[in-house]
């Protein structure tokens, strides 16, 4: 997968440009300040950089980047997860668009489906590495040495991390644990004494809603068998009851059916109320053999519901509620309890500990195995880079105490000549030796990733003569395998490549503007020839470029 064309609207001095680009090594020439790096620029921003309106061409309202990468396979996983088209055809290709108006408001795209600008840096990072001018910077800092290295051993430091966490959140709660001694002791005694109360009671769910109808049908007893009696005697009088009333009247109509056919329909509903009167003399006869006063239950009823409202009232709660509020107050306490438990934390802590020791020892042996492979790597790459005899080395010194990145901090040093002491990288004089050890380092890492597509923007510089050419050959070389373009002033670099782009600046109007234009031929000679010798192109510079263009590479 390889950058396959960079689309720009109004992009800083770019008016339109609509730039194929090929697989290989590509180089980006021209004079200073015609801007070189704006493509490099570009495509940071179609990745996630932040959206600057100072990248808008002036006098525009907006600028547009779109990138297209050809065959994005390896990334179908990734945009399906993403929700974005994979893109299932093997001939697909993955287009990256990005907007920045004047009002600094930013809009993006994966494959026309709008996409935050988070979901671009990520992919961003999948599909190339950048080395900038001043890559070197980054070797000062720890985080960023580490990362080459453990790149380099291919160290998945995830499991570290997550144990590193879980051991952080276990010893804090046994601090924790240990400064609220106190607090939590006393704590626990008021919820167990709350319970206490309350269990005594021992109140069941749904057991008020009961206790107050059986109360209330104690409590008017009397009223309610009063009301039962008078409602048999009504209905089951032998003189004068309802029921021997409805008897009569059926029997009457009974008797005269056979005369009067609408009498038949009328028998049919007394028939119906006196067998539901029935029904409610037997029910009522039932209801006073099983019903008394029970003056005892009623006794125990009025003691219960007293002491259940005396706890609802002392501990403001609903007297419905208290049995839900037994059952928090146990989990609470519960929780307190484990809490408390110093020995249950001690233990969980020094077991995360021991994971965490398992995992950081296991990441130290393979960063011990892997330095000096990365540093006789990198020794290497600096005898063709005008280094000879300078020696690079991977330190690792034990850490003070335990990090989340490991036991170890991990420093390089470098010698840049035979004899020398091997020191810090920071501190080494020579600015062209800091470029070229951070192009060594490029070089030896850049195969790690996974980014088919390689940029150096001026990592040459401070290098000349048969160094530039070196550094020419190893970007060719990384050329075959991936996409490799490179940003240079040096003619022995430019040489080497695979193809050529001149950036140029020139007036248009009252404005500035820049072009991108792929060089090949007697046009290709003449850019070599003005990077040897300047405007003014002799006989013997135009000769010069036509020999490097001969040579290798």
């Amino acid at each position: 997968m390889s950058l396959k064309r960079i689309v720009l609207r109004d992009f800083v001095i770019i008016s339109e440009l609509d730039l194929e680009l090929d697989k290989g090594f590509t180089v980006l020439t021209g004079e200073t300040g015609a801007g070189k790096s704006i493509l490099i620029d570009a495509l940071q921003l179609v990745t996630g950089a932040r959206a600057d309106t100072g990248l808008i061409r002036e006098g525009a309202g907006r600028t547009d980047v779109s990138v297209e990468f050809d065959e994005c396979t390896s990334l179908q996983g990734w945009l399906q997860d993403a929700g974005f088209d994979p893109g299932f055809d093997p001939g697909a290709t993955l287009l990256l668009r990005r907007t920045v108006d004047v009002q600094g408001k930013s809009r993006a795209w994966i494959n026309g489906s709008p996409a935050t600008a988070g979901q671009l840096r990520d992919l961003g990072e999948r599909l190339f590495d950048i080395h900038g001018q001043h890559a070197w910077q980054s070797l000062t800092r720890p985080d960023a040495v580490r990362g080459l290295l453990d790149a380099y051993a291919r160290i998945d430091t995830s499991q570290l991390t997550q144990s590193w966490e879980q051991w952080r959140v276990a010893l804090s709660q046994l601090e924790e644990a240990r400064k609220a001694q106190d607090t939590l002791q006393r704590e626990r005694e008021r919820l167990g004494w709350q319970i206490g109360e309350v269990e005594k009671l021992a109140p069941l769910p749904g057991e008020w809603d009961q206790l107050t109808t059986d109360h209330s049908r104690l409590a008017h007893a009397q009223t309610l068998l009063d009301a039962a009696q008078g409602a048999l005697s009504q209905l089951d009088s032998d003189q004068d009851g309802a029921r021997r009333a409805l008897g009569s009247a059926l029997q009457m109509l009974q008797d005269q059916e056979h005369l009067e056919p609408e009498f038949k329909k009328l028998c049919e509903v007394l028939g119906s109320s006196l067998a539901q009167v029935d029904d409610s003399v037997h029910t009522l006869r039932a209801y006073l053999r099983r019903t008394d006063l029970d003056p005892e239950r009623l006794a125990e009823l009025d003691q219960r519901l007293t002491a259940w409202m005396s706890l609802a009232r002392r501990y403001k709660r609903a007297a419905e509620d208290l049995p839900a509020t037994l059952a928090a107050w146990k989990d609470e306490l519960a929780q307190l309890d484990a809490a408390a438990d110093l020995a249950a934390l001690e233990s969980a802590e020094q077991q995360a500990r021991a994971r965490y020791m398992r995992e950081a020892q296991a990441v130290s042996k393979a960063r011990a195995d892997a330095s000096p492979k990365l540093a006789q790597a990198i020794t290497q790459a600096m005898q063709g880079l005008g280094m000879q005899g300078g020696r690079f080395e991977v330190q690792l010194l034990k850490a003070e105490r335990p990090m989340q990145s490991g036991l170890e901090d991990v420093h390089f040093l470098v010698a840049g000549h035979a004899g020398s002491t091997p020191r810090p990288v920071g501190k080494v004089a020579s600015g062209g030796e800091l470029s070229r050890i951070a192009l060594a380092i490029a070089v030896t890492t850049s195969q790690l990733g996974s980014a088919q597509t390689l940029i150096f923007d001026e990592v040459d510089s401070g290098v000349g003569g048969a160094v530039a050419e070196t550094v020419g050959r190893l970007m060719n070389q990384l050329g075959r395998d991936r996409q490799v373009m490179a940003v240079t002033h040096l003619p022995q670099v430019a040489a080497c490549a695979d193809h050529h782009l001149v950036v140029a600046k020139m007036r248009q109007g009252q404005a500035t503007v820049s072009s991108v234009n792929p060089v090949r031929g007697e046009a290709r000679v003449g850019e070599i020839g003005r990077m040897l010798g300047g405007e003014r192109l002799s006989e013997a510079t135009l000769a010069h470029a036509k020999e490097m263009l001969r040579g290798p590479g």
